[in-house]
């Protein structure tokens, strides 16, 4: 039986209630904010091409690099204005889903 100093806070919504957690839930990987700079796969795949390189100025929605995932070529762009402060993919690489490609200054 669950004691009353086993209950830990939990914050929805801004009130706090007092509750117990399964262990899945406890080891869960927590939520973080993504970086606008810092450009991710949200795929598995292949880079086939990079079109940019480092020190070059880049806008929003110009094409960075082709990732092939699933047999498909999949034109990945710039999610904001920038400049590539460096390029952590090469082609031929294979990258998993949350792999850091590039980050932007």
């Amino acid at each position: 039986m669950k004691q009353f100093n086993d209950l830990k806070p939990i914050n929805i919504m801004g009130t706090e209630y007092l509750t117990t957690f399964t262990k899945a839930y406890e080891k869960r990987t927590n939520w973080v904010k993504n970086n606008p700079k810092h450009i991710c796969s949200y795929i598995p795949g292949t880079i086939l091409e990079i079109k940019v390189k480092e020190g070059m100025v880049v806008k929003e929605g110009q094409e960075i690099l082709i990732l092939e995932s699933m047999k498909m070529a999949n034109k990945i762009k710039s999610p904001a204005n920038g400049t590539i402060k460096v390029i952590h993919v090469t082609s031929g690489d294979r990258i998993p889903k949350g792999f850091l490609m590039f980050e932007l200054v």
